[in-house]
């Protein structure tokens, strides 16, 4: 068995706990996240289970919170937006309420695809998926250079995406 370190959140505290994971919770899990929509059936053919062990696996994997959700991963160009930015973000602030207020109001911005605080020579690493240059010139003056705490901001714009992918398992 592998163990996992799993994080939960239980009335307003964070609690670590180590889920032991076998090789078929393993399997269920990289199956599922090749395809959230396969029938139980399937998956437990594909797995060696009938469809009851199954579906009580995928159950306690969502109960210790390991699965979190399913979702529809839509395609950024399919829908136009072609054009990739990252931005660094450098606060005038960094006390723990301007950054809580920064990320609250970052949070905001649905053009926003991605926002990580940085250890470094800037505060955040900021994705930012427009349909063109002119459109993230817009999205820049009207949306993320009023964010709270920004002392400064040096933006970079992607030629091409070499490797681009959500996680897997397995």
């Amino acid at each position: 068995m592998t163990p996992i370190l799993v994080r939960s959140h239980i009335l307003g505290a964070d609690f670590r706990m180590t889920a032991a994971l076998d090789a078929l919770d393993r399997k269920i899990l990289a199956e599922l996240t090749r395809n959230a929509r396969i029938p139980v059936a399937e998956l437990a053919r594909k797995v060696g289970l009938s469809k009851t062990p199954v579906a009580l696996r995928i159950r306690h994997l969502e109960e210790i919170g390991l699965i979190t959700g399913y979702r529809a991963i839509l395609s950024p160009l399919k829908l136009g937006l072609t054009h990739v930015t990252y931005v660094e973000v450098s606060m005038s602030d960094t006390r723990e309420a301007a950054l809580q207020h920064f990320n609250a109001a970052v949070r905001a911005i649905p053009e926003i695809e991605e926002c990580y605080m940085i250890a470094g020579g800037f505060d955040y690493l900021v994705k930012v998926r427009s349909r063109n240059m002119a459109d993230f010139r817009r999205i820049m003056a009207e949306k993320i250079s009023s964010l709270p705490h920004i002392s400064n901001t040096s933006s970079y714009v992607a030629m091409e995406a070499v490797v681009e992918q959500t996680f897997t398992f397995g």
